[in-house]
């Protein structure tokens, strides 16, 4: 009983954490979009905004309580993105900005999904799938550093 009470706690506490996640990441790429010069960079930024976005439904699908992100982390994401694009507002910035996003968010996720290792599959899966995400995005916007 004990370790099913673990298990639930577990797969909601990773749950919110990828919420939580996902949320940060379409927020500061809509934050961001509008100062990006270049359409190609443009169109990636887009099309992972999407695909946080699906995920973000598929997380809502097996959690209703949601999780904003950390009100400090996000005004803290705030200001450095207002400040670094106020002294270059370059697309070079906006891959510098966002690629540290992704570092920090690869890094919380692969931390949460061992603090929470006893979540079940599906949760383990979507934590998965948005690093992933945050991986691939990483890599696309290499070409821009």
């Amino acid at each position: 009983m004990e370790s099913d009470t673990k298990k639930l706690t577990d797969t909601t506490k990773l749950l919110r954490e990828c919420d939580a996640g996902t949320k940060m990441v379409i927020s500061s790429i809509n934050e961001i979009l509008e100062k990006v010069e270049d359409t190609k960079l443009s169109e990636i930024l887009t099309k992972s905004r999407n695909a946080h976005e699906e995920l973000e439904s598929e997380i809502h699908y097996h959690k209703e309580e949601q999780k904003e992100p950390d009100p400090l982390a996000k005004g803290m994401s705030f200001i450095k993105t207002n400040v670094k694009m106020g002294i270059d507002e370059s697309d070079k910035t906006v891959a510098n900005l966002i690629t540290d996003g992704c570092n920090m968010g690869i890094k919380s996720l692969n931390k949460y999904l061992n603090q929470y290792a006893m979540a079940d599959v599906i949760s383990k899966k979507i934590t998965e799938k948005l690093i992933r995400l945050e991986e691939n995005l990483r890599k696309e916007l290499s070409t821009y550093l």
